[in-house]
C-alpha cells in the first residue's frame, strides 16, 4: 500500500465532506447523541463550510490517499489562536493549528494520520513556525495515544462545542523549532 499526501482545492469540497461525514463521528465520545453530531457536521463541515476553508488564505487541507483512494484529510490553520485558553497553553510562537486529523475506519492503523501529521509538522518547520498544537477530546484514548506517540504533550484543557453540547479537549503541543519564542 502506497500512501501519498496531497493539497486540495475548492473541487475537492464534496468529498472532504463525505470523508468528515464519516470520520468525525469516530472522534466523539460514545454519549455524544446523533443529533449533536449532525449539528456540528451541517454547521462546520458542511459542503459549503470546506468551500470557505479552501477559499480562506489561512487555511490548507491535505488529503491522504491510499492506493489512490481517499483515506483521510487533515486541516492546517496559520491563524494565531483566540481561545484564553489555548493561549494560556501554548508556549511556542508563531504556532500552526492541525484543527482536523480524521482517517476513515478501515484505514486506522495504516499509517494515513502519521503520514499526514508529519507532513504538516516538516510544512510548519520549513515555514518558520515554532510549534504545533491541537484539541482532542478527553475521552479519545485513540487519538490521545496516537499524538502521544507523535510527540504532542499535553499542555491544558480547553472547551468544545459539539451540537448544543461542551465537551472537554486536551490541548497538546508538539515543538517543532528548535530556538523558537516561548509565550
Amino acid at each position: 500500500m502506497t500512501t501519498t499526501i496531497r493539497d486540495t482545492g475548492v473541487d475537492d469540497a464534496e468529498l472532504l465532506h463525505d470523508l468528515a461525514r464519516q470520520t468525525f463521528p469516530l472522534a466523539c465520545p460514545e454519549d455524544t447523541t446523533d443529533e449533536a453530531i449532525a449539528s456540528f457536521i451541517a454547521q462546520h463541515l458542511s459542503v459549503e463550510s470546506f468551500r470557505e476553508y479552501l477559499n480562506d488564505s489561512a487555511r490548507s487541507i491535505l488529503l491522504g490517499e491510499v492506493d489512490g483512494v481517499p483515506a483521510g484529510y487533515v486541516l492546517i490553520c496559520t491563524e494565531e489562536p483566540t481561545d484564553p485558553d489555548v493561549v494560556a497553553a501554548l508556549t511556542a510562537r508563531p504556532t500552526l493549528e492541525l484543527s482536523k486529523c480524521y482517517v476513515l475506519a478501515g484505514f486506522h492503523g495504516a499509517g494515513v494520520a502519521s503520514a499526514l501529521v508529519e507532513h504538516v509538522v516538516l510544512w510548519a518547520r520549513s515555514n518558520g513556525f515554532a510549534g504545533v498544537w491541537l484539541g482532542v477530546n478527553q475521552q479519545n484514548t485513540r487519538a490521545n495515544r496516537f499524538y502521544d506517540k507523535m510527540g504532542f504533550r499535553r499542555a491544558g484543557i480547553k472547551k468544545f462545542l459539539v451540537g448544543d453540547r461542551w465537551e472537554d479537549d486536551f490541548v497538546r503541543e508538539l515543538i517543532v523549532a528548535e530556538n523558537c519564542s516561548k509565550s
